[in-house]
């Protein structure tokens, strides 16, 4: 009898499962953008993940409300999906532990991760994730919340293999405009945008690592933002190089306009995705074992990098084929 296991059990029983994650983490401060982000999240799917804003959307003095309001929404019906997420204050600042404390009391049950900014090290970031866990438990939230990590800071750079290995952390997002201010003077403003952004050498060495970190680690690498908002080619563009040329797999989202050229570009080739679902099935009904394909071989080594592929697909809206789908995903 042919061994109906799925891939996800055969391929990775001895690992850490990768993160599934959607191409785009699509930023929103004030409440009208919220609302405008989840109904088109709602329109498009889960395509990509909305992140409420609770650090630079709060203004001074209404950090509580803000709050508040955030996690209402987060909870709320119009978070469909359970694709969203909110990012707090940093370590530094008096209110982080009450941002925690809001947003776990009022949505932890619904809440996707929580992004911490603006990390020094790896002593930061787990403090924070212990600060985290103890409110969830406080609050009877069973589940862990995963949290993502924003490295804009000299020493999260240092410490960047350190901080993707901590437990509960499923991204390292880079944030590249902290990144470059943080270089008083010695890096232009021309590397925050393209072209300056993809061939600076100091810049290069920063994405490099936290891509190569993050991958060891089973962590999702996430690329800054592009500042271009209007010109849809150019959004595309620095999305394909982040993802061709760094290895990125996922990217910030700072306006509606950018998110269905991200997505578009960080989608497999069409033809990959194809040649994936019919290995895959041809694997299945091998039990697993090796098998040829279009004159090649191919074993358990190939078949988790076409499982993954074809959920990544699957993450960015592609059609996958009828069978396909019907084996590993319904």
């Amino acid at each position: 009898m042919t061994d109906r296991n799925h891939p996800a059990e055969v391929l990775f029983d001895a690992e850490k499962p990768f993160p599934v994650l959607p191409a785009v983490d699509h930023y929103a401060g004030a409440e009208k953008l919220m609302r405008k982000a989840l109904a088109l999240q709602a329109e498009l799917g889960p395509v990509f993940d909305v992140t409420f804003d609770c650090e630079d959307g709060a203004h001074a003095g209404a950090e509580s409300e803000h709050a508040t309001m955030a996690a209402e929404l987060a909870a709320g019906g119009d978070n469909r999906f359970g694709r969203v997420g909110a990012r707090i204050h940093d370590i530094t600042h008096a209110l982080w532990r009450q941002d925690l404390d809001i947003l776990v009391r009022g949505a932890g049950h619904r809440l996707a991760f929580v992004t911490l900014p603006k990390a020094r090290s790896a002593a930061d970031v787990r403090d924070q994730v212990q600060a985290l866990r103890a409110i969830e438990a406080e609050h009877g939230v069973t589940r862990a919340i995963p949290v993502h990590v924003l490295i804009e800071t000299h020493g999260a750079l240092r410490e960047i293999w350190q901080i993707a290995a901590l437990e509960g952390v499923e991204s390292v997002d880079f944030g590249i405009m902290d990144f470059v201010s943080a270089h008083h003077g010695a890096l232009s403003g021309a590397e925050m945008v393209s072209p300056g952004q993809f061939t600076h050498p100091l810049i290069v060495r920063a994405k490099t690592e936290i891509v190569a970190a993050a991958l060891a680690n089973g962590v999702v690498p996430a690329h800054n933002v592009t500042t271009e908002l209007r010109d849809i080619e150019r959004i595309g563009d620095d999305a394909r190089r982040a993802r061709r040329e760094f290895g990125f797999l996922r990217m910030w989202s700072i306006h509606p306009n950018q998110i269905q050229p991200i997505v578009d570009a960080m989608r497999p080739d069409y033809s990959e995705v194809s040649a994936a679902a019919e290995i895959l099935i041809a694997a299945q009904e091998a039990s697993w074992g090796p098998i040829q394909h279009a004159g090649k071989l191919h074993d358990r080594a190939s078949y988790r990098y076409y499982w993954e592929l074809l959920v990544r697909a699957r993450t960015t809206g592609m059609e996958i084929d009828t069978e396909a789908r019907r084996r590993f995903f319904d």
